[in-house]
This record gives structure tokens, sequence and C-alpha cells, in this order.
């Protein structure tokens, strides 16, 4: 039997499953934690589908304390779903406990797993096949930014330190350059400079906090159109998944990062540069779907700066690429040495298109937010510490 199958059966006898496995198999296309779908039979009542999921604690460390966040978040969301009138089963993640009560279940090998209830009937697409399925991801991770707003941020692990940090990628980046491991540094000599030209665009929330303090807030980290499931008879954005980087952040950067992957008209690794742009009418869409679901609460100096978000989160993932191929490639998968390289042209095409759009990336955002409830003004979320350090970060 094929050893990994045999794990996973062994993982799910330890959880509090009802009914009889009858088939369990991998599922989706992943490439951090090891997911599998499991079949249960239930009497008279037919097959109930959950996922299986085997955490990958070289990404994350601290597994207890990511699944302490899960926890707290989605039950959360559940207590503000049900207040709404929502469906909690259909509309947040359903963990499913392990028979000792624990959110996971540790195996004698030390690997970690956990459960959750499989919704069905609903889809997540890897690109978008119309606005309105963009739209639609931008209405489920506004409402999740709605629902979570009070949550208190500081409480949460960070589970990957620095993620979105992009002063500090920056410095890693100079370090990389400077060390030039692999000898490729003279094959980018014009993505180096571009970087470098726009070092201002690390110190943007910064600046920005100077004159506004910033609030920290729950952010999902990771809000690309993947990571919602759509209903597939309504075809509405109705649950967020993959919450494992859910952690204390900047509401701007998912907002940046869902613009910079969804309303791109090429793929990350499109070599032809001339088909590369942002979409003003996916932003549009984007925009006006995020907008009306979250801006009330939301300060006006967040508002602001939601279009600078997207020149943000992209130049740091084409930073992020840049600083891979310098290294030799140790973090992103590559399906050739100059992989990396041809993702960073490709952000920084992506940036230098947005810069000139920024204006009407601007007024878009400001027409939607004059459309949709008013915003607070200055008012922030009852975290005061962590507010205080990203207004003086």
């Amino acid at each position: 039997m094929d050893e990994r199958k045999k794990a996973a059966e062994n993982a799910a006898a330890h959880f509090d499953f009802e009914g009889t496995m009858r088939e369990i198999a991998p599922f989706g296309n992943g490439h951090i934690n090891e997911t599998w779908l499991a079949c249960f039979e239930i009497g008279l009542m037919g097959p109930l589908y959950v996922i299986l999921q085997k955490i990958n604690t070289a990404v994350f460390r601290e597994p207890e304390r990511l699944m302490a966040n899960i926890e707290g978040v989605t039950g959360w969301l559940r207590k503000k779903i049900i207040g709404e009138g929502g469906d909690p089963e259909r509309e947040t993640l359903t963990l499913i406990p392990a028979k000792d009560g624990k959110s996971f279940y540790r195996d004698d090998a030390g690997q970690y797993w956990r459960a959750y209830r499989f919704i069905t009937d609903a889809t997540c697409y890897d690109k978008a096949e119309s606005a309105e399925d963009f739209r639609q991801s931008a209405v489920a991770f506004g409402q999740f930014q709605r629902r979570l707003a009070d949550y208190p941020a500081d409480s949460l692990y960070e589970s990957i330190p620095g993620f979105h940090d992009t002063a500090a990628r920056l410095e890693v980046f100079r370090k990389a350059v400077s060390e030039d491991v692999c000898g490729r540094k003279a094959e980018a000599e014009k993505e180096i400079d571009f970087v470098l030209a726009h070092a201002d665009l690390a110190g943007c929330y910064r600046r920005a906090a100077a004159a506004s303090p910033l609030p920290l807030r729950v952010t999902h980290n990771d809000t690309k159109l993947n990571n919602v499931m759509i209903d597939n008879k309504t075809h509405r954005g109705i649950c967020v998944i993959d919450l494992d980087t859910v952690m204390p952040g900047l509401v701007m950067n998912d907002f940046g990062d869902s613009i910079r992957f969804g309303a791109s008209t090429a793929l990350e690794d499109e070599q032809d540069l001339s088909r590369v742009s942002c979409s003003l009418d996916l932003f549009t869409a984007y925009t006006e779907g995020f907008i009306q679901e979250c801006a009330s609460r939301l300060t006006n100096a967040e508002i602001s700066l939601l279009a600078d978000g997207a020149l943000v989160m992209t130049y740091e993932c084409g930073m992020r690429f840049l600083t891979d191929f310098l290294q030799g490639d140790t973090y992103f998968r590559t399906a050739c040495p100059e992989h990396n390289l041809v993702r960073a042209r490709n952000q920084f095409k992506l940036v230098s298109d947005m810069e000139e759009k920024l204006p009407r990336m601007r007024q878009i955002v400001a027409r939607a937010a004059e459309s949709a409830e008013p915003a607070k003004s200055a008012e922030m979320p009852e975290t005061a510490g962590p507010q205080k350090r990203i207004s003086q970060a």
C-alpha cells in the first residue's frame, strides 16, 4: 500500500468522523500541504465528504499555533455569519475535531493533520472566466475583512514572520545582489536597476502612516481567486479558504495581491511582455465588489491607499522572484534556470503599467467608496498596540 495513503488513513481514524470511510484519494493542486478527499457513508443518509490535510511543517513551523489562529478566526466568522442570517456550513470553513477534542492530530512520526467539512456544489477557479467571477472573489474577501474588522488582530500568531514587510525584503534583495552567490547578477542588471529605482515603494505605507496611523487588521495574505469558493448555482463568492497565512497585516496588501494576480492580462510566467498589463475593467470589478462589502469598516486613509497597494504588492512579488533567481531558485518552483527572472520581468512590466494607470485606479477606488457606505475617517479597531507599531514602522 502506498505509504502516503496509509498515513492518511491512519490519520483519518483519529478524527471524530461519523460513518464508515469508503474512499480516500489525493485532492486539489496545492503545492504546500498534502490534501486528501475522504468519503464517508452514513447509514441511509448517503455520503459525506471531508478534507484531510497534512500540514507542511517545513513552511509552517508552529502548527499548533497556526491551528489556534484558524480555530479563532473560523469560530468568530461562524458567529458573525449566524448573526447575519447566513449559512456557516457554507460561508466559512468548518473544522472537524480529532477524537481528543483538539483541532489537529499529531501522528507517531510527528506530522500534523487537520480535517474540514467539504463544501459541496461550489468551485474554486484558477482563472476568472469573467469579470463577474473576479467581482465575486472581491465580495468574499470583502465580507471576510468586514466580519473580522473587530477581531483582536494582535492575538494572532504570525505564521510567516515579515511576510509582507516590503522594506525588509528590499534589504534581503540588496544582500543577494551584493553576494551574487550564483553568478547571475550580470543576467539581471536591468531588473536589478528597476528594483533600486523603485525603492520608494517599499516605504509607501510608512510615509502614509506618519500622517494617519494605519490599523493592524486580520489579513488573509494569499488573496488569489482560487482561494474563494464560488457557489455553482448562484455563482456568488461564498467562502474564503486556505487560512494558513491569516495573520496581522494591512488591508492594502490583501487588496493589492488580488489585483496583482487577478487583474493582470497574462499569467505570471508570460514571456511576451507586450501581453502583460493591468486590466482596468477587472480592477473596477474587484474594487466595486470589495468596497461595497467592507468600506464601512475601513478608514479613509486605508481606502486612499488601496490602489497603491496593487503597486506595492506587485513590486514586492517581482523583487521576491528576482531575489530567488539571484540566490539559486531556493524558494519558488522553477521549470527552467531563467524561470524566476521571467517572472520578475513580468511583474515589473505590470508595475510600470500600473504606474501609468495609477491616477485612474485611484479615481475608480474613490468613486466606489463614494457609492458605498461612508468610511470611517479616523476610527480604529480596539487593538491600539499593533496600530502604534504600524504607524511607526
